[in-house]
Order: structure tokens, then sequence, then C-alpha cells
């Protein structure tokens, strides 16, 4: 399981603007509420492999939309690796896994610890875990020959990679850079 944190602006107008906070991210929500046949949006919200939304105080609706995800055979295997300031990313998909797929290359910042200086939690210190940073996508593929993609990520901080249905479509796969 990756669980990574995006950060919404739309709450900016009520006293206190989220330094994460990035309009792509409100997007990326708006998009897969318009898949889901809903007019709007909300936080807490969590998206399970790009498929499920689910509160995000719902912890055991939450669980179980991770163990059902989590039983799923994809057929799609990716790996990935840092060489300098790149990485090489690899894929093969198996059985009738088809493209469009897009390959998706996602830095974060692992632990960031913010004062609240204004709005609802003002006075507050709060941890926020896997803050998403940027969201690249790298490549296309059709799923019908094996990847190989060269993408460039400079520094130390941690990225993953993603193979999602292109758009916002279900997470085939995913690994971790360290």
């Amino acid at each position: 399981m990756i669980a990574l944190a995006l950060h919404v602006d739309y709450w900016d107008y009520i006293g206190w603007q989220d330094a994460f906070a990035l309009p792509e991210h409100a997007e990326r929500q708006r998009t897969y509420a318009r898949q889901a046949g809903r007019r709007s949006i909300y936080t807490p919200q969590m998206i399970i492999n790009g498929v499920d939304s689910i509160v995000g105080a719902r912890g055991m609706e939450i669980s179980e939309a991770i163990m059902a995800h989590k039983s799923q055979i994809t057929g799609v295997a990716v790996t990935a690796r840092r060489a300098g300031d790149q990485v090489l990313i690899s894929a093969q998909a198996s059985g009738s896994s088809a493209g469009p797929m897009d390959v998706l290359l996602v830095r974060y910042t692992e632990l960031s610890d913010v004062k609240i200086t204004r709005g609802e939690n003002a006075g507050r210190h709060l941890s926020y875990a896997n803050v998403v940073q940027s969201w690249e996508r790298v490549a296309e593929w059709s799923g019908q020959t094996t990847l190989s993609v060269e993408a460039g990520l400079s520094g130390d901080a941690p990225a993953v990679v993603l193979i999602q249905a292109a758009g916002t479509g279900p997470i085939v796969a995913a690994t971790r850079l360290d």
C-alpha cells in the first residue's frame, strides 16, 4: 500500500492557505467526482486504487476497500530504480491488460510538521505524511509490449511510480523509490 496526500486549495478562502495545496490536486479530485457521477467534492476524501471514493474518517470502509483491491490481480508488474538523476522504469503486462495507461512519477515529502496560524485550526501543530509535491505523467503505455522509460529524478526525495488506466482510471501497478 502506498498512501499519498494530495492537498487541495479550495478551502483557502476560510482564512488559512495550505502551503502544500496545488490546484491540480483539486482538479484531479473533481475529475474523480465527475467519473463517479457526483457533483460535489469534499475533504477528507480517500480514493482507493483510483477507483473507490470514501470519506477519510470511515476507517472500516477504507480497510475493507484496501483489502478488496489487494486481492485483485491486475496482470501488470512495474519496477523502477534510480540511476543518478534518472529513474529507470520497466513494466510488463500479462493476459488482457491493455492500455492506454499512464506512467506516472509522483514525488512526495514523507513528513512535514506545520504550525497553523489562521482558520479553524489556528494555533495547532499538524503533522502531514506523504505530501505530494509533483505528479508527472512520464509516458503513455499500451500494455502490449514491455515498457522501458527513463525520466528525470533529481534529489533524494522519495517517489513512487504508478501505472494507471489513462486519466483517472484504476491503478494497475505501483512501486516505491526510496
